[in-house]
């Protein structure tokens, strides 16, 4: 079979499952592949609890007798949709393919194909999944939107959100990560999206993409896909000079940008802070050229946020632009601005019995983490305390920006500051430290700090979401 065959199938039996434990009646198995696991060998699991078919790219001996036995037990008893599609002269339950890896993506572009709405890409090194779900509140407030659910952004995850796509979606949000050169072409690729945006770039990852070069590198390949499309729109963070870099004059992509600089309120999209002690109040407006075509008042529009530090204004305003761009219209952008609570432990503010919580350890690199030292730098509260976990990923780098983040500290104004990890453990400083959040949960136990606003940060292989509930 061809992908278009393939595809015929999956219509037929419209449940695609990667895991053996969840086998619904009549659907499809497709055997992925992990460092620690092979599903070929739970091909014949998966048909034994209810599976039509298998796809899979390896067939050992028992499997390829047992499913003849399957085939001879069915004896030919297929549904009324496969009976009279000449597709169907296999018996097998089996389907053998090359890759099951690339198949799942080839058939997930197929399956996408089949709409034709706006789906939008994002990607960068901070800010994505927040950014995804504020985009994913405004553009509810008009439209039926299907995103990404948790962290599925890589070439299991993009196929899986695809396949959930229903006719009654009317646009769609794909979160995109990457770890090495190639990843975001692969994924956009399998997406094919209408638009995108980057949010950032900085140093993570870099053990995976050899330079700080190659993060950005990586990322344009979302710029690189849409310029194969006539109408490809990016929405341009205008004061990120290293995407600016990336758009020549004659690109062909459709451009539009947001800025918190002054000076660029003319033509882009313009945000600046309110207040943020902690919580972000921020004020936005149209570009000014804009509103003078349109004969509109110039007045700014302000959302008081339930996030945490000034750095997501960058976030909010990406999801204004896009919000613009689709005809949501102000007061249902400012409202869904306004109602929208970070989860997942970014940029969270918890208010407990006995402690104020700045939580955003879902994960941290460099970047991340000196936007999270600057903003509590400017956070007022009498007593200050950070919980702060090794960033990892960093390769050759790590000593080095571990050794500049403590500088960062040194400046923060923290009263109190503990360090978790074996990479901070490796500096140079005067900090309190421990191998792991085990020794952390310990200190606390028998120490109960009181009466702090407290950051907590760190990659999220060191598991300080663990401690919110102890504080």
């Amino acid at each position: 079979m061809d992908i278009k065959q393939l595809y015929q199938l999956y219509r037929q039996h419209p449940v695609i499952t990667t895991d053996s434990r969840d086998c619904p009646k009549d659907s499809i198995f497709l055997a992925l592949k992990g460092a620690s696991f092979n599903g070929n060998q739970y091909a014949l699991q998966a048909l034994e609890k209810g599976c039509a078919y298998a796809i899979v790219d390896e067939i050992s001996e028992e499997l390829r007798v047992k499913s003849e036995e399957f085939a001879s037990a069915r004896g030919g008893k297929r549904s009324g949709a496969e009976a009279n599609s000449s597709l169907f002269t296999l018996h097998s339950p089996l389907i053998k393919v090359d890759d099951c890896l690339q198949t799942f993506k080839d058939l997930a572009r197929e399956h996408r194909r089949q709409f034709n709405i706006p789906v939008i890409a994002i990607t960068g090194t901070n800010g994505k999944t927040t950014t995804k779900e504020l985009i994913r509140a405004v553009l509810s407030e008009k439209y039926n939107v299907l995103a990404t659910e948790g962290n599925f952004n890589n070439d299991v995850g993009v196929p899986k959100t695809l396949f959930r796509l229903k006719p009654e979606h009317e646009i769609a949000i794909i979160e995109m990560g990457a770890s090495h050169p190639g990843d975001i072409k692969t994924l956009a690729e399998t997406a094919e999206p209408t638009c995108g945006l980057i949010t950032n770039v900085g140093r993570a990852h870099l053990q995976g993409f050899g330079s700080f070069e190659g993060v950005i590198k990586t990322k344009c390949e979302l710029y690189d896909f849409l310029r194969t499309r006539e109408d490809g729109l990016i929405f341009l963070d205008a004061d990120n000079e290293f995407l600016v870099d990336q758009i020549q004059d004659d690109d062909p992509l459709w451009i539009t940008p947001y800025s918190t600089d002054p000076e660029k309120q003319y033509s882009c999209i313009s945000g600046e802070v309110v207040s943020c002690d902690p919580l972000l109040k921020f004020r936005w407006r149209k570009p000014l050229s804009q509103l003078e075509e349109e004969g509109a008042s110039q007045k700014w529009h302000k959302v008081q946020t339930q996030l945490i530090g000034a750095y997501n204004l960058d976030n909010l305003l990406a999801a204004i632009a896009v919000g613009i761009n689709f005809g949501v219209d102000r007061k249902q952008i400012c409202h869904a601005l306004e109602n929208y609570r970070p989860t997942n432990s970014r940029s969270q503010l918890t208010v407990t019995e006995h402690n104020r919580l700045i939580v955003d350890a879902y994960n941290a690199n460099p970047s991340s983490m000196e936007a999270a030292l600057d903003n509590f730098r400017l956070v007022e509260a009498e007593r200050k305390m950070a919980i702060l976990g090794d960033m990892r990923e960093l390769g050759e780098a790590s000593h080095e920006e571990h050794q500049r983040m403590i500088t960062l500290i040194s400046q923060a104004g923290i009263n109190q500051v503990w360090l978790v990890g074996e990479e901070f453990a490796n500096t140079d400083n005067p900090y309190r430290k421990f191998h792991d959040v085990e020794e952390v949960k310990a200190a606390i136990k028998a120490e109960q700090p009181q009466g702090y606003t407290i950051l907590i940060k760190g990659s999220n292989s060191t598991k300080l979401h663990q401690l919110p509930e102890l504080l």
